[in-house]
């Protein structure tokens, strides 16, 4: 069996959720070095991650009981992301480090009804230790050996 997204489980912290749809995304500005207008090697640029969790409603109590015991969405402390998928051929683990959340679309009322209330979770990724995919982080060691946290 492959993998889909029906095998993935999704822990923020220590809170393990079931997410309806997530994303995380990395930027990375690195770019081909020139002279007179020839590539001649690379050079690194800056990087950045995000991406987006949707949840139904109970699903996002579990994260706004977090909120409240933090004081408000905004006082919760930055957490990891860990995405885990599994099947007897696949497997991938991905970490996004020291993510912090905002809330987008909390409200998408549709008085025909016919789908569950959808809660729209961006996050961005703060922390050095950035992304890790099966282990293996995306920044070389000597990227973020002098980064005081």
């Amino acid at each position: 069996m492959r993998l889909s997204g029906m095998n993935f489980n999704v822990n923020l912290g220590d809170i393990m959720v079931q997410v309806d749809t997530a994303s995380l995304t990395i930027t990375d500005n690195s770019a081909v070095s020139q002279t007179g207008g020839v590539p001649d090697g690379a050079v690194d640029g800056d990087v950045s991650a995000s991406g987006e969790l949707n949840v139904n409603a109970s699903n996002f109590k579990l994260i706004s009981a977090a909120a409240k015991s933090a004081g408000s969405w905004r006082a919760m402390p930055n957490f990891d992301i860990m995405f885990y998928g599994k099947t007897s051929q696949d497997e991938v683990k991905v970490e996004a480090f020291g993510c912090r959340i905002k809330l987008s679309d909390i409200l998408d009322i549709d008085k025909k009804g016919g789908s569950a209330s959808m809660f729209k979770i961006p996050f961005d990724v703060t922390a050095p230790d950035f992304v890790h995919i099966d282990g293996v982080p995306y920044l070389r060691p000597d990227e973020i050996e002098n980064i005081v946290q």
